[in-house]
């Protein structure tokens, strides 16, 4: 999760929020409820005279809108959060309209916050698995690394070199020097992106001085570089699917250390009556589901104990190998702090 802070009254005031996970929109679904205004751009039939006389043709169009909720919901239809509620501001005043917040999907949410809702965005914020992308966008004699923010791509440095596409071999090398130098330090995600052969040239260049940075760099076909670029980076869903794979590598993880203390008859519980027995002896450390159970009210009473306990609730996409391996254990684990002992 990220989160933008706006000015808080006695704890009244705007929140933006930014999911990341499943994980993020299972806490929103807790910092959200009844009363509480809501923020979004979203999509809105246009109501025009040639709409009502063709209504098969009506077009849906972004427009922000906010909504006073009265409903929170997981949908049954792929993993979303349902906020349902009448429009305050923006068009169609007084209609009822469903805002669907997915992963990647920003909102602003105007409430009184409880001091349980600000603990629970911290938890949420440091539990991120993504940390900050930034996005190196590279060329002949320049290059320029962009900081993704919630509002945008935020410019960090620029690295020019006087050398030119007729540079000699020394002069690109020490422009290589110094880019390299300026991405050393960067630990989470890192897209480089340029046209022609240069990015690719500059890859090889880091290989040979600094192989993790190289090979963990995603390395995506621009025409241009600067802003333009990262706008190409966006539009051909290279940060989708960059997501996508942190998270499948984070639920690898979990379940192979669950497979692994099955294995070693450790310290963990499977199937709905192994994992509630864990939360009543307050033994759970982290809880796994997978997110076909989402909409089991018995079992999310158990996870809502468990993480009043302060277990960590992780949700695995049944889409992804990981979630399927959950299913065949009964859809819910947990990785215990002790081990039990067996009736």
């Amino acid at each position: 999760m990220k989160a933008d802070y706006g000015i808080l009254k006695d704890r009244y005031g705007e929140i933006r929020l930014f999911p990341e996970s499943i994980d993020d929109l299972w806490h929103l679904q807790h910092l959200i409820g009844t009363g509480d205004l809501v923020f979004a751009t979203t999509f809105r039939s246009a109501d025009t005279a040639s709409d009502k006389i063709r209504p098969e043709k009506l077009e849906k169009k972004p427009v922000r809108l906010g909504v006073r909720v009265d409903r929170v919901e997981f949908s049954q239809h792929g993993v979303r959060l349902r906020l349902t509620g009448i429009i305050e501001h923006g068009v169609d005043t007084g209609a009822y309209h469903t805002i669907n917040v997915e992963i990647g999907f920003e909102i602003s949410v105007i409430k009184q916050w409880r001091p349980i809702d600000l603990e629970r965005i911290e938890r949420a914020v440091k539990a991120s698995v993504y940390g900050v992308i930034h996005i190196l966008t590279i060329e002949e004699g320049e290059s320029e690394l962009f900081r993704l923010r919630q509002y945008g791509p935020e410019s960090v440095i620029t690295i020019t070199s006087g050398s030119g596409k007729g540079a000699d071999t020394d002069s690109r090398a020490a422009f290589f020097g110094q880019v390299l130098e300026v991405i050393a330090d960067i630990s989470g995600p890192l897209i480089i992106a340029g046209p022609g052969f240069i990015k690719d040239d500059f890859i090889q260049y880091a290989k040979n001085r600094s192989g993790t940075i190289a090979d963990r760099a995603i390395v995506v076909e621009t025409r241009r570089i600067g802003r333009g670029a990262v706008q190409e980076v966006i539009g051909k869903g290279v940060l989708a699917k960059l997501i996508d794979d942190i998270q499948l590598l984070r639920e690898v993880k979990m379940m192979d250390e669950v497979l692994l203390r099955i294995a070693q008859d450790g310290a963990v519980a499977y199937g709905f009556k192994e994992v509630q027995e864990a939360v009543e002896f307050g033994a759970v450390e982290q809880v796994l589901i997978a997110d076909t159970l989402l909409h089991d009210e018995t079992i999310i009473r158990i996870i809502e104990k468990a993480e009043a306990m302060r277990a960590t609730i992780v949700i695995l996409s049944s889409g992804f190998e990981p979630g399927e391996r959950l299913v065949a254990f009964g859809g819910i684990a947990a990785l215990l702090r002790y081990q039990l002992m067996k009736r």
